[in-house]
């Protein structure tokens, strides 16, 4: 049986992979936080501030996809962590597939927080180091 919660996450993935930012956007509570670093403003509060990260994100795309890989729910049944594997094509024909897992807290029947992580390495010096230290260890055969 399919929770209220896991049908309202898939609603949301649906109105994203139609690019309807009007569907989307009623997914959300007013003072939604939407947290995800390939946006300009990784951090976006309300509705406004989502709206214009959606709008930005969807003028880039040809298509977006998102398949869920899994699903876990809280008790409680007002947060989900998903796994998805993403597979977004820009204008331009580039394919990006990429896994990502999200993180959702509800109230009420509304997102108030989705929250989106990469598996990305460490950034700046450190992740300079730590590509160092693996071509270290890969030369070592380690």
């Amino acid at each position: 049986m399919t929770s209220e919660l896991r049908n309202l996450v898939e609603r949301a993935f649906d109105d994203v992979m139609k690019m309807d930012i009007d569907a989307v956007l009623t997914r959300f509570a007013d003072n939604c936080v939407l947290h995800d670093p390939h946006y300009p403003n990784p951090r976006m509060v309300g509705k406004a501030a989502i709206r214009d990260g959606l709008s930005w994100g969807f003028g880039a795309m040809q298509k977006m996809g998102f398949t869920i890989i899994t699903y876990f729910e809280a008790e409680n049944h007002t947060s989900a962590v998903i796994e998805v594997d993403t597979a977004h094509v820009l204008k331009q024909g580039m394919k990006l597939n990429f896994p990502q897992i999200f993180v959702i807290e509800t109230k009420d029947g509304l997102i108030t927080r989705m929250q989106a992580y990469e598996p990305y390495g460490p950034h700046g010096i450190n992740g300079f180091v730590l590509s160092l230290t693996r071509l270290a260890r890969k030369l070592s055969g380690k």
